[in-house]
């Protein structure tokens, strides 16, 4: 057992968490809104097979996607979607209740069960991107199971404690900033390994970690300069 947790390529286990937490604030508020009108003996089971439902779809996608990433390109179309997410994570461009106020509540759990696994699908592509970036550094016969497992960590934290890691956002806004960084950095990392960029760009470490470190950087000096211009307009 030592052994085996000894071969897990823990770096991405802890990046998919991460990434699940950061990005899955969304997903707590469409499970809390889907299930609002359930009876309160059936809240709990609308919570637990909605969120079951949602992550094994998820499961089903991110593995597609980590295996798609070797065509030509949508490691470089990834890798920007990354950055855009990065910089909204940190700046936000979206005002009010926005999509959430497009989940419909049920009476009925099953209703409530399916509103969770589509609005959570439809809303989930940033973490698909996101994680499926993470697994695609890890060893090719290790992804599947470290998605599952990194998925499997996250949810009791984002379906029961989403209160919490709220409150921890707001009091220690340096999470945020680190979060950001971190999907700039696995941006960075996917477009420099695109099967287009290495016929140009030499994969060595010290490129690799370059082209991590300056979208981290990107991610996170764009988003201040949105920060700063979005300011006085939201202040008027």
């Amino acid at each position: 057992m030592m052994q085996w947790l000894m071969t897990l390529e823990w770096h991405a286990i802890v990046q998919i968490i991460i990434i699940d937490l950061l990005l899955g604030g969304d997903n707590a508020v469409i499970i809390a809104l889907a299930c609002r009108n359930l009876p309160p003996k059936q809240r709990r089971q609308g919570i637990v097979w909605g969120a079951a439902g949602a992550i094994i779809l998820r499961v089903i996608l991110i593995t597609v996607a980590v295996a798609l990433l070797d065509v030509p390109f949508l490691k470089l179309v990834g890798g920007l979607l990354l950055l855009w997410i990065g910089v909204k994570l940190i700046a936000p461009l979206e005002t009010g209740s926005g999509e959430h106020g497009k989940v419909q509540a049920s009476d009925r759990l099953v209703s409530a069960i399916k509103t969770i696994i589509v609005a959570d699908l439809v809303m989930s592509l940033d973490n698909v991107i996101a994680i499926a970036g993470a697994a695609e550094q890890a060893d090719p016969s290790q992804r599947t199971g470290l998605i599952v497992f990194g998925l499997l960590v996250s949810v009791p934290f984002i379906v029961f404690g989403s209160q919490v890691i709220l409150k921890l956002l707001d009091r220690f806004p340096i999470i945020i900033l680190l979060g950001g960084a971190l999907l700039g950095w696995i941006a960075g990392g996917l477009m420099a390994t695109d099967p287009v960029a290495a016929a140009i760009v030499p994969q060595t470490d010290t490129v690799l970690y370059l082209a991590s470190a300056a979208a981290a950087a990107f991610v996170i000096v764009v988003a201040k300069l949105l920060e700063r211009r979005l300011r006085p307009a939201s202040g008027a």
